[in-house]
């Protein structure tokens, strides 16, 4: 299992991108990220076309995190909702994504069909629920640097106050990381940052609830892992349908060629070259 406990150990921000499938994972890698966040919201956008309203479950998010830990050899961090189901569930999901290559969970107290924690009408569960998933979550681990982030999304339905008490009874039953979702302000961020001393969770969404601040700022105020989940979502999806709108429109791609990788510069990031070596061994014996 890749360590992302190891980062958190330098001082400085991690920052972490979303991805959703193997060729963006493999991106990500190659751009230079330490780590990454296999993203719910994106999973459920891009095998199905939902958005990130309880429409995926266990055997998604165990099937993408397989195939997205395979092909990278950094550590994947991977969006496990709210556990899908009780602590037995969250017992055995763990245990299913540590044998996959995941290197640590985000677990949230959303009440089930949860959201996206930037949507309206979340719900969460009581604390004394949650503390039993976590509680599952760090007794099915089987190496102690799988890494564990404590969600709540009780700043939308309980207020700042109350979150922040989750966070800390999170910190307390035992979680790597503390994450409190969507604060509304920088002001708030930095209320969080001075009540939990704890590795903190700062999700950065293009048009979401929280501000967008720089790293180096939301560190400055406690927060260490700097998320950017949807970034890549959103960008592959502009760029689809600006190249889609041009092909209609004129039938052909030609004016946005350098608006692209071409043919030779994709076969490269998949390694092409590698397997055709590999080829050529096997078809010698």
């Amino acid at each position: 299992m890749k360590n992302f406990k190891n980062l958190i150990k330098s001082n400085k921000p991690i920052v972490i991108p979303g991805v959703y499938d193997a060729i963006g994972a493999k991106i990500a890698e190659k751009t230079g990220f330490q780590a990454m966040f296999q993203t719910g919201y994106g999973t459920s956008a891009t095998l199905f076309g939902m958005p990130d309203y309880g429409f995926i479950g266990a055997t998604e998010t165990i099937d993408n995190a397989r195939r997205i830990c395979r092909a990278v050899s950094t550590p994947v961090i991977v969006d496990s909702d709210t556990g899908y189901g009780n602590a037995l569930s969250v017992w055995k999901l763990v245990k299913e994504l540590e044998s996959a290559g995941a290197a640590g969970i985000f677990l949230e107290d959303q009440r089930w069909p949860k959201r996206c924690g930037h949507m309206q009408g979340k719900e969460v569960i009581s604390q004394e629920e949650y503390t039993e998933k976590l509680g599952a979550a760090i007794d099915a681990r089987e190496n102690k640097n799988f890494f564990i982030v404590a969600r709540t999304d009780a700043r939308a339905t309980e207020g700042l106050e109350a979150a922040i008490e989750r966070g800390l009874q999170n910190k307390k039953t035992g979680a790597d990381a503390i994450f409190i979702e969507a604060p509304k302000s920088f002001e708030e961020m930095k209320v969080i940052g001075k009540n939990i001393k704890a590795p903190l969770v700062a999700n950065m969404i293009e048009g979401g609830a929280t501000p967008i601040n720089s790293a180096n700022e939301l560190y400055k105020i406690g927060f260490k892992i700097i998320l950017y989940p949807l970034s890549v979502l959103f960008a592959n999806t502009f760029a689809t349908m600006n190249i889609l709108s041009e092909l209609k429109k004129s039938g052909t791609t030609k004016k946005l060629k350098n608006s692209v990788v071409n043919f030779d510069q994709f076969n490269e990031l998949v390694e092409l070259k590698k397997f055709r070596k590999m080829e050529k061994k096997y078809s010698k014996q």
